[in-house]
């Protein structure tokens, strides 16, 4: 069992910056691909960006491709996910995942959820 838990999230005027951070517990964090995930109001839960268990290798979606950048610590056990130029259009909870190194890279699935943290970006 992997526990998640993301902290950074606040309220930042549009065009401003914020560094999410998922806090990883139980098991290696070394083991497992990192995931970033996003949903807004009404709206299905998307892909943000992810990253390889070794670092690396990384998957972005369009919408936030030069604007939003993951990176982990392994020996740290923590993930993080750097947002710039945010806009309106960014506001939602966000969810760091995990998921094992045998579902490769990126991963179909996630198996570990953090409880998520709220970022609103307003203009």
């Amino acid at each position: 069992q992997v526990q998640l838990v993301e902290s950074g999230g606040g309220l930042v005027q549009a065009g401003g910056s914020l560094r999410l951070s998922c806090a990883a517990s139980g098991r290696p964090f070394k083991n497992y691909s990192l995931g970033w995930f996003r949903q807004a109001p009404g709206k299905e839960r998307e892909f943000v960006a992810a990253m390889r268990w070794t670092g690396g290798i990384t998957s972005y979606a369009d919408s936030v491709k030069g604007r939003f950048s993951i990176s982990r610590d392994n020996d740290k056990n923590t993930g993080y996910l750097q947002m710039n130029s945010l806009n309106v259009e960014d506001t939602a909870i966000y969810y760091c995942a995990a998921v094992g190194i045998l579902y490769g890279f990126p991963p179909g699935k996630y198996d570990y959820w953090g409880q998520g943290t709220q970022v609103t970006v307003s203009l």
